[in-house]
């Protein structure tokens, strides 16, 4: 897997790739006192300061001879857009030229009292994606490589700084598979939700995965308390090899096992993510198999419409898809909880820019 080259950076490190612990090996090796390391990470995640001239406990020789050591800001802001219902897309390149895309979906705000409770931030974890789903926008474009932890990390902290409100959820749900990059999005997750400085629960992040089955192990192993949501969208191992390659290498059976496996280590409830397409996975049996699975450890299943992504030209079976019309959607939904199955609705936000589910491809970036 390529990854950023040290040479790009001309020998600077990028500051947010370190834990607290990590940063005060460097910081002490650079002859500074260890407290200084404390009082950096202070004012990078619970001030959220843009630059090391922002630290005030900092003298300026000492924010400069960290600024010829450390890059501060791993991504840079390319364009902003926004969309009818508020969502905002963000277009970020990195230092070696590639580009990824994260959404801040206001829309998925639940209000009590006036007062809004969720804004959430859709985050990419690869520039591009191995894995071709046929569904799926970011699947046109190739992998480039993984994303460094700094580079998950600064799309929260600029994505803030461009945020009225705070925002209150992450999602390992944009470009790419989380689980691929498995060591860089799980220390990215631990800053977040350091103890000395938290920036979110563990409780209001989430992983969705393809299925790549030694990452759901790994989650389960290592007692991981951010929540698993699996992009599911079929219920027999043929529809879902048609739709996802990588269900020719992880059976449903295979899934099944490891979510259980992932539960009884945890105690977390499962999310089930499922895209409804036209005459291919919307059928009474598709009810009866999926109401069953749900049955197998606590779970909820997120039914999300089928965003076009005709911007990419689709060929072959990617181009047979179709949205299931809105009164089959909803008898699906309603068969569903018949077969006391908890559902969720996925919002179709930002989709006038091209930032719904499926559709982060750079449709409006220069290529």
């Amino acid at each position: 897997m390529r990854t950023l080259n040290q040479d790009i950076l001309q020998d600077k490190l990028l500051l947010k790739n370190y834990t607290q612990q990590e940063l005060e090996l460097l910081i002490t090796e650079l002859g500074i006192p260890k407290f200084r390391a404390s009082q950096v990470y202070k004012a990078v995640y619970g001030n959220q300061v843009p630059s090391f001239a922002g630290i005030t406990t900092l003298s300026k020789n000492l924010q400069q001879q960290l600024d010829e050591k450390f890059i501060f800001t791993s991504v840079t802001l390319d364009k902003k857009q926004t969309s009818s219902d508020g969502t905002i897309k963000f277009l970020f390149t990195l230092a070696d030229g590639a580009q990824i895309e994260s959404v801040l979906i206001p829309s998925e705000m639940e209000v009590a009292e006036g007062t809004p409770k969720r804004r959430t931030l859709c985050i990419s974890t690869q520039a591009g994606c191995p894995l071709g789903c046929e569904f799926c926008a970011t699947a046109t474009l190739k992998l480039r490589r993984n994303l460094e932890t700094a580079e998950i990390i600064d799309q929260f902290l600029t994505a803030q700084q461009h945020s009225e409100l705070p925002i209150t959820n992450i999602v390992f749900m944009g470009m790419g598979e989380p689980m691929l990059n498995y060591d860089n999005v799980m220390k990215a997750v631990d800053i977040f939700t350091n103890t000395q400085t938290p920036v979110l629960s563990s409780k209001k992040i989430t992983l969705s995965t393809a299925g790549v089955l030694p990452g759901i192990l790994r989650m389960a192993d290592e007692k991981r308390t951010i929540k698993l949501a699996l992009s599911l969208h079929a219920t027999t191992n043929g529809i879902r090899q048609k739709l996802m390659p990588i269900a020719n290498k992880y059976s449903l059976e295979e899934l099944g096992n490891a979510l259980e496996y992932y539960y009884r280590a945890t105690k977390i409830p499962v999310t089930f993510e499922y895209i409804l397409f036209d005459g291919l996975n919307d059928t009474e049996l598709d009810v009866k198999r999926l109401a069953k699975l749900t049955r197998r450890f606590p779970s909820k299943v997120n039914v999300i419409p089928f965003h076009e992504i005709d911007f990419t030209n689709p060929s072959g079976f990617s181009a047979e898809l179709k949205a299931a019309p809105k009164e089959k959607f909803f008898l699906f939904l309603k068969r569903l909880k018949e077969n006391n199955v908890q559902v969720m609705v996925r919002s179709s936000s930002g989709l006038d820019i091209d930032a719904a589910c499926g559709q982060l491809a750079f449709s409006s970036a220069a290529q």
